[in-house]
């Protein structure tokens, strides 16, 4: 038997060398197996899924439909991301920002609705799931208002000192904001504090929106943010404490009379010359026309201040009027009794009565001689004598409370 790799020279059979032909080459062969490999362990790498998870903070979106506002806690969310094991493995938590995605949302609504989660990702073979998948959001529509302001002290001024009236750069302040916040504002209220010497005070002040509480109510923009004010400190000596009466002229309608009369405000602090405040007891209104007033009625008018005197705070009275009815008693001497009904003709005896009637005296005087009437009925009787009660009728708003005598004789004769 002939070894193996040898070849018969007669019959064109020849030697190969094994050896040679793997070493033929080799570098090249090598490289070629390298390369081979290594696209191999890529191509089973990148089929390889993986899975990441992470727990982030939901975030705002970026931008929000012009006009709206979103209010609303986000809180965290639990994110999985599946895909390719190279790709995935490149993200990190930085990478990872959900989002409400408000282009579902209904802008129409104004309460709490659940929308449903967005994860910006670059590669479109990375798979992305959110537990939960939605998260409560508020959208509110972006709304305005005017508002007065108003001035608060957080302090008093120096013992022996007060405030006058505050001189304000802007009286209006436009507040914007979510709607529900915007309507929770009750007031908006410039601070200011004294310091411990008695000067007058110029400075600018935040303008803040507040509740009905006091309490400042965030998310609200007012505009101006702040006011410039001036407020003088005067002293206490040369001010005064006076109560505001009120003066009226005329007579209120017939049959009415004035029941009660109110100012507001009750007191005003005035300031002068102390030679000049002590001559001054009362502040009087300027006089208020009554003539003919039959209902209840208000009247704005201006006080009237000594000379050399003026008001602390600036103002005018409200005065209310009051007026009711009056009512009394009307008698009615000689009202003719009258038969009804009946067959026979007769007379009464007494052939009148007296009649007192009750209400408002305007209703009383209208009153005619024929609007009070007696009567008596005589149905179903027949010629003869006997007594019969009198019946009395009088207009709508009068009361007869007395009648006199109350019983009558009537006399029926035979035709």
């Amino acid at each position: 038997m002939r070894a193996t790799g040898y070849a018969g020279r007669g019959g064109g059979l020849r030697r190969i060398d094994v050896r040679r032909v793997i070493m033929h080459d080799f570098p090249l062969k090598a490289a070629a197996l390298a390369i081979s490999v290594l696209a191999f362990v890529a191509v089973a790498e990148s089929t390889q899924q993986a899975l990441v998870t992470f727990r982030v903070p939901v975030e705002r979106p970026a931008e929000v439909p012009a006009g709206y506002v979103l209010r609303s806690t986000l809180g965290e969310v639990t994110v999985r991301l599946r895909g390719p094991q190279p790709a995935v493995a490149k993200l990190t938590q930085g990478d990872i920002h959900p989002a409400p995605d408000l282009v579902q949302a209904d802008l129409g609504r104004n309460d709490v609705q659940d929308v449903a989660l967005r994860v910006p990702l670059g590669d479109p073979n990375i798979m992305v799931e959110t537990d939960p998948a939605t998260v409560p959001v508020r959208i509110e529509k972006v709304v305005s208002r005017s508002l007065a302001v108003q001035v608060r002290f957080a302090n008093d001024p120096p013992r022996g000192f007060q405030p006058a009236s505050p001189s304000i750069s802007s009286t209006d302040v436009r507040i914007t904001g979510a709607q529900s916040l915007v309507a929770s504002v009750a007031a908006v209220f410039a601070t200011l504090r004294f310091g411990d010497n008695p000067i007058d005070i110029s400075t600018s002040a935040d303008a803040v929106p507040v509740d009905a509480a006091g309490n400042a109510v965030d998310g609200v923009q007012a505009d101006p943010p702040t006011v410039q004010i001036s407020v003088p400190v005067l002293s206490t000596t040369s001010t005064r404490t006076v109560p505001v009466l009120w003066s009226l002229k005329g007579t209120v309608a017939a049959g009415y009379w004035i029941s009660r009369v109110t100012t507001d405000p009750i007191a005003v602090q005035v300031r002068g010359a102390p030679e000049q405040l002590a001559a001054v007891d009362r502040i009087d209104t300027a006089p208020i026309d009554v003539s003919g007033l039959s209902v209840n009625t208000s009247f704005r008018v201006a006080l009237v201040l000594p000379a050399g005197v003026s008001l602390l705070q600036p103002t005018d009275a409200t005065v209310g009027v009051s007026v009711i009815p009056l009512s009394g008693t009307r008698p009615f001497p000689v009202v003719a009794v009258q038969l009804v009904g009946g067959s026979f003709p007769g007379d009464t005896d007494p052939a009148t009565v007296t009649v007192i009637v009750a209400g408002l005296t305007a209703t009383l005087a209208a009153l005619g001689p024929n609007d009070v009437i007696a009567t008596i009925d005589a149905n179903g009787k027949g010629p003869g004598s006997f007594p019969v009660d009198v019946v009395v009728r009088a207009p709508a708003g009068v009361t007869v409370i007395s009648v006199q005598p109350a019983r009558v004789t009537v006399t029926l004769r035979p035709r």
